[in-house]
């Protein structure tokens, strides 16, 4: 069931259409990837999303009803650039957030200071923002956009000015709220994120939607007759007319060897032109990463 759904979403700045009847279905309790190319639409998506700005034409619904202002109020959302106050004392502004979404000042402070000891930033309270470093101020924002307990939750690149270890906090953190049901949309260029944290994906190219589905879903229908096999020993032979040889390594007393078979060349037609080289350990279908996806899909489309 989706938890969130935009239908025909079209608008135009000028002369410019940033988004072009695009549509995503994001179920609930899972964490839904944003992707495309620089200017592909996704910012401009977010912030109708966020209402912000209003499409030209389309409907958004948040579960099951129609879009309204007043649901903001069930959205949390951490945007690229970020908005903090920069004079403002972090525990006085976390606070100031946390009563625009609705919350009262004992329920604010009482969460507030869960995540500021969950996250280990208590000794912050008192400090100004510009005190901080971006990767102190990412979290301190991370915490407001969470801190209502929001139907959805929007993540624009929010892994921007941390370093590996507080990337690695901040997605536990993301699967932690998850876990608890929370639906998320997650925008991203990094598509190790992708695969490590999203359920489900949408891939925006040139204002419009091209590609759509879950994660394993995509990978699976994009595997081009890849395989990977592994030979006990090391086995050592040549490319013929029904494979090519694209990657091959040894160690540990095998043979690994990513190949690509020829159109119409079914799996037992493979095996069976393989078993006189060696000891067959596995064989089984290579995935394309979501990294080799995203430019095989761009790249077709750039061909057009």
């Amino acid at each position: 069931m989706a938890l969130f759904e935009a239908v025909n979403i079209t608008k135009q700045f000028g002369n410019l259409t940033a988004l072009d009847r695009v549509s995503i279905s994001v179920p609930a309790k899972c964490i839904y990837g944003l992707l495309g190319p620089n200017g592909a639409g996704k910012t401009t998506l977010l912030r109708i999303i966020n209402q912000i700005t209003g499409p030209d034409s389309g409907e958004l619904y948040l579960d099951g009803k129609r879009l309204r202002p007043e649901d903001v109020r069930q959205i949390g959302y951490l945007p690229e650039e970020r908005g903090l106050y920069k004079k403002m004392k972090v525990g006085e502004q976390a606070l100031y957030f946390a009563r625009l979404k609705g919350l009262s000042k004992h329920e604010a402070m009482r969460r507030l200071k869960y995540w500021f000891r969950k996250l280990e930033i208590v000794d912050w309270w008192g400090r100004k923002v510009e005190e901080l470093s971006k990767g102190m101020q990412q979290k301190v924002q991370f915490i407001t956009t969470v801190l209502h307990e929001p139907k959805l939750i929007i993540f624009d690149e929010p892994f921007t000015g941390f370093d590996p270890l507080n990337v690695n906090i901040i997605k536990n953190e993301i699967l932690f709220l998850r876990d608890r049901g929370a639906t998320i949309i997650f925008s991203t260029h990094n598509m190790g994120s992708v695969e490590e944290l999203c359920d489900n994906i949408s891939l925006i190219d040139k204002a419009k939607t091209i590609l759509e589905g879950s994660v394993s879903g995509i990978r699976n229908e994009w595997a081009a007759n890849e395989y990977e096999l592994t030979f006990s020993g090391d086995v050592n032979f040549e490319e013929n007319g029904r494979f090519k040889i694209i990657d091959r390594n040894y160690g540990n007393g095998r043979t690994s060897i990513r190949l690509r078979t020829a159109d119409g060349i079914s799996n037992n037609e493979i095996l069976n032109s393989l078993l006189d080289r060696g000891n067959i350990i596995s064989f089984n279908p290579a995935l394309p990463s979501m990294n080799e996806i995203f430019i095989r899909v761009v790249e077709s489309r750039g061909e057009e």
